[in-house]
């Protein structure tokens, strides 16, 4: 499914965060067919490591708090919401409470 989305998303990024299971070879040409950076740790297995941008990489765990923060929100964890534009107004209205409260 990733390469599907990575095409949806033509010329919205410039740069590209995901963790290791995301590291294959089909995944980071299409990556760079776009002209969009790479930021893939490479998986163990690899013979000879990908370097990648670390301080990036970093800051990506902000998002992945925020998400884990917004699954507490059971309409948004569950998707009860038909409509994007509904679900993404949720999701908007529990991140601003979210910081708010904090």
């Amino acid at each position: 499914m990733a390469p599907a989305l990575i095409e949806a998303a033509r010329g919205r990024f410039d740069r590209l965060l995901a963790d290791r299971g995301y590291d294959s070879n089909a995944i980071r040409s299409t990556i760079a067919a776009q002209g969009a950076e790479v930021v893939i740790p490479s998986t163990r297995s690899r013979k000879s490591p990908i370097s990648y941008d670390r301080d990036a990489y970093r800051a990506r765990n902000l998002v992945e708090r925020l998400w884990c923060r917004l699954k507490d929100w059971r309409r948004i964890a569950t998707r009860y919401d038909k409509l994007a534009a509904n679900y993404m107004a949720g999701v908007f209205l529990a991140a601003v409470i979210t910081f708010w409260c904090d």
